[in-house]
């Protein structure tokens, strides 16, 4: 099946596609077949003056600094595929190379998240483990457009080299079923954050003892901690205990949205005095219905928490509605258009974009060297510290 499998989503020869310029995504219906059975091109409609100009500016400032996707769900996508071609594109998927491509993006963080209904103990260390392995086997599969990247330099390589960089992550918390052996060795494969939540030592009252020190030994392997889903207790006590920067990578804001993973204006000034990350995501359950919600969303962000601590989310292939103008990964040109068109400056849509993502990153990184000159590998066990 594994022969078969790769066969059947061989890409392109590696970097045949590197001197590919991308389009601009059409939205156009796309016309009835003519008699004969081909499908004619849809002629172009005219876009207003202001959205052209505001697209052409956009697309020039994502081909310097691309975006930063905080949340893909193709992992758990692929997973329900019987086949697939990255390379061609698929229409199963909201994801493939020539929409990366389209939408400028330069890197993306990979989901490893599992149904709630997932078995814990040692069938959710081999659930994580399992699309672990599928990350690695997708992107050598398409290593003409995808590197495996850990930290800021190695994402800043891969689109120097025109390579989407892939980080593996967020995870679920259950994935190292309360083992700090298994925290690092879930990072050496490559693990770059994890999500606090659903789990007896994070949960609804915070982190228990053993909670606080998973943090600090994410702090010196450079795990980031996601905490989209927390409880704001736990967010607040990894706020304090964490010497790296946190990331929500899935969050809106409240005030302009009830939803469970969205944050308070309180918890979003807090990320901003921590210089943590808010990654807005561009779904209609969590930010709204239409491209002006999601840009919304953005805005308060970005005046609550600081313009350093808003990025942004895609959560595509995560079975969540979009917004039809953000519909695929494609679209976000038009997202840039729109924030330029209120008034964004270059400089704040640069650090929303890419920048913000690298600051973590490179946070990350810095805690991580610091932390292992003062500490080696913690022995901790959840039964000696929490029971």
């Amino acid at each position: 099946m594994a022969d078969l499998q790769d066969e059947l989503d061989s890409p392109a020869e590696a970097g045949a596609n590197d001197e590919r310029t991308a389009p601009t995504h059409d939205v156009r219906p796309v016309p009835a077949p003519t008699d004969d059975g081909r499908t004619p091109e849809p002629a172009p409609e005219p876009l207003e003056p202001e959205l052209r100009d505001a697209l052409e500016r956009a697309e020039a400032l994502l081909a310097a600094h691309p975006v930063a996707d905080g949340y893909s769900g193709l992992p758990g996508a692929l997973r329900e595929l019987p086949w697939y071609d990255l390379e061609l594109g698929d229409t199963g998927l909201q994801t493939d190379l020539p929409r990366l491509r389209a939408g400028r993006v330069g890197m993306q963080f990979w989901s490893l998240q599992m149904p709630d209904a997932e078995p814990e103990g040692d069938r959710a260390v081999s659930s994580a483990l399992e699309q672990l392995d599928l990350v690695k086997h997708v992107v050598t599969r398409y290593a003409g457009g995808l590197r495996v990247a850990r930290d800021a330099s190695e994402t800043t390589d891969a689109r120097n080299c025109g390579r989407i960089a892939t980080l593996i992550g967020p995870a679920s918390a259950r994935a190292i079923g309360d083992s700090l052996g298994a925290l690092r060795s879930l990072h050496t494969l490559g693990l770059s954050s994890l999500t606090l939540a659903g789990t007896s030592w994070a949960g609804a009252d915070g982190l228990s003892a053993f909670g606080e020190e998973v943090v600090r030994e994410m702090n010196r392997l450079g795990v980031l901690a996601d905490l989209s889903g927390a409880s704001e207790a736990t967010a607040h006590r990894v706020l304090a205990v964490s010497k790296a920067p946190s990331l929500w990578t899935r969050s809106g804001a409240r005030a302009l949205r009830e939803h469970p993973a969205n944050l308070s204006d309180e918890l979003l000034a807090a990320v901003g005095a921590a210089k943590g990350l808010c990654l807005v995501p561009l779904t209609a359950d969590r930010a709204g219905p239409t491209l002006g919600d999601v840009a919304d969303h953005l805005e308060h962000v970005r005046r609550v928490a600081g313009a350093e601590c808003v990025g942004i989310s895609g959560m595509y292939d995560t079975r969540s509605g979009h917004p039809g103008e953000l519909a695929d990964a494609s679209r976000y040109p038009r997202l840039v258009a729109e924030l330029f068109g209120r008034g964004w400056t270059e400089a704040d849509v640069t650090a929303l974009t890419w920048g913000n993502v690298q600051r973590v990153l490179r946070g990350a990184d810095f805690t991580a060297r610091a932390a292992r000159e003062r500490r080696g590998a913690s022995t901790a066990t959840i039964g000696r510290l929490d029971g």
